[in-house]
């Protein structure tokens, strides 16, 4: 592509006993006469760990070297202060995390790029899954993808398949296996990538995935080798255990529409698989807790169909008491095995769907961790699914985990019932419950998780350790657990002999693979310990993590890469880091929304003129607050970036600010401030433009009446671009905004400044100023809107909610992974605010208080989403059904 052709690509996979190495080669050859810049991305498994990489040009390599985060700061500021975009890898989908990295290669030169990761690749419905992007962005010469496989267990079935394989391009995947090994390869000509005969475009644009699955002549395997061993446990033919099942669901009204119909479809999926020996009941939490039936029920024919009643009539609305209605849940589970309503030997099993955040009941998520963990107490396992981006995330994952369950997203896209639906698969089939594989405490020194609530079918239970004496060579373990009639309990035994026997074709083995796949496996654990640890034990976590990444040179979120370019080259250096769970939903809503609103600190709130645009800019808290005047007059329309964020909160302790966007309809009215302590509410409704625009994808939207209320008063203050109609009790005042007016009564005084703006203050000292923004009368489409500055805003109380009261706090956040963003002028991130970890895009907001005309540019980290897991809750949690 312009000038540069990449002439080969090979993805090199080599699996031994479950472990992948894999080695992704592409090299590149500059056809131009002039340098240009070559990009390699490809993309990876979230579950993968990068482990090398490095570009060779004209010869030369320059490596990639792996550092503790702390000393790759350095070159990482370093090029973030040159305006470069340091991070090379960032999360892009459900699955994947793309690695980028560009170089300049001169005319008629060659650049070999190569990347090497590594993965534990997991069992589920019986087979082993191995994931491999394809997208080489054009036709490629030599273009490979070769799959060895060496399992000790010898091979059952192995299958390839590809989202992009068309019927030509079937005959070129092949296939062998036999014994202990299998091949795949998949090497199409250059006619068969293209999309048409003519086509220079390229099919190659999807997923390849491999399947496969071992013999099974015993429950488990042991492997010993050169001081480590691996114990693999999947036992067969094991009768099902009946299961407990509580789905504890979220109705409030965030999940109204679409979110509901898609739950809805996949409960009536899940109660057609759902078996007669199973117990089972819905919780449903919105404002208010309701259940289908008080007991848990037993999944009779006849239940099973009112059941399917009851949730055809599930409906969304109100908001969201998540904490009540998972309690309600365990209370039911607890009865139900106290009365032995349920069989003794059953699995339990909580799964948990929301889309927002507690609001109301307990909504402090700390409380309701401990609670929750002290109330099931180890017996059940609580599964947390979060749909969409509203989610507290990183609140859902660490209270599954406390509750050896694990946290799923759910992507809000067309397929969402079948995503539901998918995860229920994966944890419908419980063989055994209570699994431990105990090993001889003296003979072991690092050993990874070795007890587990529940064994699924289809799955596999995988153990690492390490042996005290490096030459030992051989292991005997105890295996127990509870199945649906007895229990499992059993001893095996495995010595180093058998091993190297099993593995006497060697040729497919990568080095010292059982070292390498105990250390990814004790990562991944210490990684997730430190989701729920605190404190000095997170420390440790972090420690032996970090030591373990070091030494084994993976890229994990404690580590980063160092990448190294020629000395020429402008961008002299980057820096890989690993994601870790990101709010992905750029994915599916793009970065480029156009929006309506913005703000910016906390003292002073404003409402200025921005492609006649709703905005917001709060002044940073703890400091005195003079009032600015950034009306700009037409008929001069200040336009930024399309899609310009419009909240920007200031956060001066980082002397940075973040911002975001929300998109509502003409006619919605939200909630800016709420205090419940001194009676104080401000709502806006908004307006639109006299007609739609039909250039705008995005319809214009500001506020075009605000209601300004303190209960305690009894006063209501009612603002349009044409009336100030005061109420006090039964009383009710009006004016113009071509009034000059000073009104003094008890608790309050409003002062209208003619055609300007209006300052009202409160009982408590809290102050309001409404700004008359006008325009042209004649004007095609504009009309003239409000704004606000909220003055003293530290007199209104700690519990101050609404889109904007809920910053009058202080925030903090921390800024990690800068990387390439689709616009090359504004960088993404990874950003933790709130517990939550967030893509983000760094941008700039106009800011007109000093210089009305031009105004200055304030940067900003943006949001996505209409702020989602910035502001409390989801948007539309802040709409209300009227202005007072």
């Amino acid at each position: 592509v312009n000038g540069m052709e990449i002439y080969s690509m090979k993805i090199d996979s080599k699996v031994t006993s479950r472990f992948a190495h894999n080695v992704i080669t592409s090299r590149a050859v500059n056809r131009g006469n002039v340098s240009k810049e070559v990009f390699f991305d490809v993309e990876l498994p979230k579950t993968a760990f990068i482990t090398n990489f490095s570009m060779t040009i004209d010869g030369v390599t320059y490596p990639g070297t792996i550092k503790e985060k702390e000393a790759a700061k350095k070159q990482y500021e370093k090029a973030v202060s040159r305006g470069q975009t340091a991070g090379l890898v960032k999360a892009s989908g459900r699955k994947t995390e793309k690695f980028t990295v560009s170089v300049n290669i001169k005319a008629a030169s060659k650049v070999t790029f190569e990347l090497t990761y590594e993965e534990l690749l997991k069992r589920q419905f019986g087979k082993y899954e191995m994931f491999i992007k394809v997208k080489p962005k054009q036709l490629v010469k030599d273009f490979e993808i070769e799959v060895d496989i060496f399992e000790p267990q010898g091979i059952t079935e192995l299958e390839a398949e590809g989202t992009f394989i068309t019927n030509e391009l079937q005959n070129t995947i092949k296939k062998t296996f036999s014994g202990k090994k299998g091949h795949i390869s998949f090497k199409p000509t250059l006619n068969q990538q293209r999309r048409c005969p003519s086509c220079s475009e390229s099919v190659l644009d999807g997923d390849f995935t491999v399947r496969y699955d071992v013999k099974r002549t015993t429950p488990d395997n042991l492997q010993i080798v050169n001081g480590y061993f691996v114990h693999f446990f999947a036992p067969t033919n094991l009768p099902k255990l009946s299961k407990n099942i509580i789905f504890v669901l979220d109705t409030s009204g965030s999940m109204n529409g679409r979110e509901i119909e898609q739950t809805k479809e996949a409960l009536l999926k899940i109660l057609d698989d759902i078996k007669e020996d199973d117990f089972f009941n819905f919780i449903l939490f919105d404002s208010e807790i309701s259940t289908w039936k008080e007991t848990l029920i037993k999944a009779t024919p006849e239940n099973l169909d009112e059941a399917r009643k009851f949730v055809r009539q599930i409906s969304a609305q109100g908001l969201t008491n998540l904490h009540g209605g998972l309690m309600r849940g365990i209370d039911i589970l607890n009865a139900a095995h106290e009365e032995n309503l349920v069989p003794k030997r059953s699995a339990s099993i909580i799964i948990m769907l929301t889309d927002g955040q507690p609001n109301v009941g307990v909504s402090n998520t700390q409380e309701i961790e401990k609670s929750v963990k002290k109330a099931i107490d180890g017996r059940y396992t609580l599964y947390n699914l979060g749909f969409g981006s509203g989610v507290d995330y990183g609140f859902l994952e660490r209270m599954a985990l406390e509750n050896k369950g694990l946290a799923r997203r759910i992507y809000p896209d067309s397929d969402a019932a079948l995503q539901l639906q998918g995860f229920y698969d994966e944890v419908s089939n419980p063989m055994l419950i209570d699994v431990e594989l105990n090993y001889p405490e003296n003979e072991i020194s690092d050993l990874t998780t070795n007890s587990f609530k529940h064994f699924y079918d289809g799955s596999e239970i995988v153990v690492a350790g390490r042996f005290v004496d490096s030459n030992q060579n051989h292991l005997s373990v105890d295996v127990r657990g509870e199945g649906a009639q007895d229990a499992l309990s059993y001893t095996t035994q495995q010595g180093a002999e058998q091993t190297a026997q099993a593995f006497q074709e060697q040729q497919y083995i990568f080095g010292e693979y059982i070292e390498r796949l105990w250390a990814y496996l004790t990562i991944e654990q210490l990684l997730e310990k430190r989701i729920t640890a605190t404190g000095e034990e997170k420390e440790n976590l972090t420690a032996q993590a970090l030591a373990l990444s070091l030494m084994y040179k993976f890229v994990t979120p404690l580590t980063s890469m160092v990448v190294t370019k020629p000395e020429e080259d402008e961008n002299e250096e980057g820096i890989a880091d690993k994601p870790t769970e990101v709010l992905n939903m750029y994915l599916q809503n793009l970065l480029s929304k156009p929006g309506m609103w913005v703000i910016y600190a906390k003292l002073l709130l404003i409402v200025k003129l921005i492609s006649i645009k709703l905005s917001f800019i709060i002044k940073s808290y703890g400091q005195a607050s003079p009032l600015y005047h950034t009306y700009a007059p037409p008929p001069t329309w200040y336009t930024s970036v399309d899609g310009d964020p419009h909240f920007i909160i200031s956060v001066p302790q980082k002397k940075d600010a973040i911002c975001f966007n929300i998109n509502e309809n003409p006619g919605k009215i939200l909630n800016l401030i709420n205090d419940p302590v001194t009676g104080i509410t401000v709502n806006g409704e908004l307006i639109g433009d006299k007609r739609a625009n039909s250039d705008a994808k995005i319809q214009n939207s500001y506020f075009g009446k605000l209601g300004i209320a303190n209960k305690h008063l009894d006063v209501k203050l009612t603002v349009t671009p044409e009336r100030i109609t005061i109420e006090n009790g039964d009383e009710k005042t009006g004016f113009t905004w071509l009034d000059s007016v000073t009104l003094q009564q008890a608790g309050l005084t409003l002062i209208i400044n003619r055609k300007k703006n209006l300052v009202l203050s409160m009982g408590s000292g809290a102050s309001f100023v409404v700004v008359l923004h006008q325009v042209w009368k004649k004007h095609p489409l504009h009309q003239d809107f409000l704004g606000l500055y909220t003055l003293k805003s530290d007199k209104l109380s700690e519990q101050t909610h609404g889109l904007l009261g809920q910053f009058f706090r202080p925030i903090d956040f921390t800024i990690l992974e800068i990387h390439p963003g689709s616009d090359p002028k504004k960088p993404d991130a990874t950003m933790i605010v709130k517990n939550n970890e967030l893509t983000v895009t760094r941008g700039w907001q106009k800011d007109y208080r000093r210089d009305p005309t031009h105004g200055v540019d304030i940067p900003c980290w943006f949001v996505h989403d209409n702020g989602a897991g910035l502001i409390d809750g989801v948007h539309t949690d802040y709409i209300v059904s009227s202005l007072f």
